[in-house]
């Protein structure tokens, strides 16, 4: 069975070692891109139908409002079908403690029964947070793997970590 890395990642002004920079590839594909390369898994990347703002300010509060209404932005996009994939690599960075509310919106569209979902998060220092437990409450019958934190500042230095992990078997 084939592998899939579906993930959300933000571009533009992002919070970096307690300053705001601008990234041209947001932390956590950078991630989603080495694991392709590391694992040859089929990418995808998920965009909410209306985009964040380029703002980090403002795409705080964007975010913040969806998390406290419990939002499921709608997506651009999503895979037609997880049939083919046994292995799900989830990436996303940490807003508040979870995931963006558009990845619960992508949990929510479809039946992980009997797949292994491998969460993977970017952070500033926040780690997963409660993210583990949010999947595993959103994807009855998958099994949830143990999941990867990586700092955001070090996405280019944990090689390592991400080899480890993968190889882990989770």
């Amino acid at each position: 069975m084939a592998q899939l890395i579906v993930y959300y990642s933000r571009r533009g002004e992002n919070y970096v070692s307690g300053s705001i920079q601008t990234l041209a590839v947001g932390n956590t594909e950078a991630v989603a891109r080495r694991l392709q390369a590391l694992t040859g898994a089929d990418l995808f990347q998920l965009e909410p139908m209306q985009p964040y703002s380029d703002d980090y300010n403002e795409c705080i509060q964007q975010a913040q409002d969806d998390q406290r209404r419990d939002a499921r932005p709608a997506l651009r996009a999503c895979p037609e079908t997880l049939d083919p994939y046994d292995t799900i690599y989830l990436g996303y960075p940490n807003y508040w403690g979870t995931m963006p509310m558009c990845v619960f919106t992508f949990l929510e569209r479809f039946d992980f029964t009997g797949k292994t979902i491998l969460p993977f998060c970017t952070h500033e220092g926040s780690g997963l947070g409660h993210s583990e437990a949010d999947i595993r409450r959103l994807c009855h019958g998958a099994k949830v793997g143990k999941g990867l934190a990586i700092h955001g500042t070090a996405v280019c230095r944990e090689e390592r970590a991400l080899e480890a992990w993968i190889k882990g078997g989770n």
